[in-house]
């Protein structure tokens, strides 16, 4: 049995999300003396599926504070010191739902899930009738916003007089597309000084305004509200507010690999170790390398959904102590983790947070003084991807043969093959070969200023792996 993709377990509720499944995985994670809270973001199946999960962790003997709607990394933060559910397909249609686990303010590793899954599969056994927990209300989303609030100012604390409204003089337009993300984020950034219109900010599980995930595509309407304004910057979540997109004063959406690039390069400025590190993932631009390394710091990469792991094992390597402090005898530390879209505060916590995202960068567009004047120190090179079709039984040998193929065929590239294939060229050009984890495709990713040379090359490669893996996977006849 697989139930966890990338980020938790996704998809319909009718099939796969069901009230069953959800009474199950609460049976599978609770035990008697724990406490679990559980959150929901806005759909309309979140409260029966969340029925059914306190109904499940009760009768493992945990005790379940309910926290109600609130975006994900609010749930993320209410379960420090204790276990988390939250129900949320993130930017998935109306229909799905899913189911994303924490632990101490961390998500659920592989082997964790993996435990989950095996008990789900085996039909957990039920406390016994006088060890069944309870439930009550606790409020989360007032302590979560007020923290968020309190570490942009540490962050900023030099911006101002008062040190308190470090986004004083900013507009900002924020389209929340109707998730929870409109209880926490249009509040922290009018605390902290902006003056914001908030859009789309009344929390419809139907997302009637747009689709959840918000792309080019998604915030057109959004993009030109931009444009016919006067803001300096705009910012949009999706359905939970994990992700977060930036646009320009035009309504152009920023490239999420450039706000990436300098949120680390802020992070590894204001380092106070020697060997600060941006942890991200192989699809990720080699302009954060650039940035991270003008700045002082190194770049490392992690499988994609793997940041929190990826953390885990840098921390450590160097060392720490019994307090996640690192040691004395260290000087290495992840000042910043983050995939596309997707960020991790580390000195904030140890989930993915587009509320806190969404006042960092506000923060430092008021520093900068424009989002042209932010993204200025970045050299945006021409991007693409591409996929090309490969059959599920011949993705690992085609990869296997790519791992040689590709370095032949560009004999002056560095070559990364942990996740993937990636090639990094001495003009900081890149491209990264992976095979889909949910579709017949390996997908080629690639960032050059000649990228259509660069991925038309790689393409040929790549198709010839496939074509000779997939003539060894097909039976003889007979």
């Amino acid at each position: 049995m697989t139930l966890f993709g990338t980020a938790g377990i996704r998809g319909p509720v009718d099939e796969t999300v069901t009230p069953a499944l959800a009474l199950s995985v609460g049976q599978a994670v609770g035990e008697p003396g724990e406490t679990v809270v559980v959150g929901r973001d806005g759909r309309e199946t979140g409260a029966a599926l969340a029925a059914a999960m306190e109904a499940g962790l009760e009768s493992a003997g945990a005790d379940v504070r309910r926290v109600g709607q609130v975006p994900t990394p609010g749930l993320a933060f209410a379960s420090r010191g204790r276990r988390g559910v939250m129900l949320t397909a993130s930017h998935n249609p109306p229909e799905d739902n899913g189911i994303k686990l924490f632990v101490d303010g961390v998500e659920y590793d592989r082997d964790a899930e993996e435990a989950v899954e095996a008990l789900v599969a085996e039909d957990p056994t039920l406390a016994d009738w006088n060890e069944w927990g309870s439930a009550e209300r606790f409020g989360v989303l007032g302590p979560y916003r007020d923290a968020v609030v309190d570490y942009v100012r540490e962050q900023f604390a030099g911006r101002t007089e008062e040190r308190t409204r470090p986004l004083e003089g900013l507009s900002i337009a924020a389209d929340c597309g109707t998730g929870v993300g409109a209880l926490a984020t249009p509040h922290v950034l009018d605390r902290l000084g902006a003056r914001t219109v908030a859009i789309n900010a009344t929390v419809d599980g139907h997302f009637p305004a747009r689709e959840s995930k918000p792309t080019p595509e998604t915030l057109t309407d959004f993009s030109a509200f931009l444009e016919g304004g006067d803001f300096d910057l705009g910012l949009a979540h999706d359905g939970d507010a994990d992700r977060l997109v930036v646009l320009g004063p035009d309504g152009g959406v920023i490239h999420e690999d450039t706000i990436l690039a300098v949120v680390a390069a802020h992070y590894t400025r204001t380092a106070t170790v020697n060997d600060p590190v941006v942890l991200t993932t192989p699809n990720a631009s080699a302009r954060i390398d650039e940035l991270v390394r003008e700045a002082g710091g190194r770049v490392e990469r992690v499988r994609l959904g793997a940041l929190h792991e990826g953390i885990a094992r840098v921390r450590e390597g160097a060392g720490e102590d019994g307090d996640g402090d690192a040691d004395a005898d260290t000087d290495t530390e992840v000042v910043f983790a983050a995939e596309p879209w997707k960020h991790i505060h580390t000195a904030f916590g140890g989930w993915i947070d587009g509320v806190a995202s969404a006042a960092v960068v506000a923060a430092l567009v008021a520093d900068a003084g424009s989002t042209d004047a932010l993204r200025a120190p970045v050299t945006e090179r021409p991007y693409r991807k591409l996929s090309v079709d490969c059959p599920d039984d011949a993705k690992a040998a085609a990869m296997a043969r790519l791992e040689t193929a590709l370095p032949d065929a560009f004999e002056d590239a560095s070559v990364d093959a942990e996740y993937g294939v990636r090639l990094e060229f001495p003009d900081a050009s890149w491209v990264l070969v992976r095979p889909s984890g949910t579709e017949p495709y390996v997908r080629i990713y690639a960032e050059s200023d000649a990228v259509d040379e660069l991925i038309e090359d790689a393409r040929g490669v790549v198709a010839d792996a496939v074509s000779e893996a997939s003539s060894e996977s097909e039976p003889e006849s007979e």
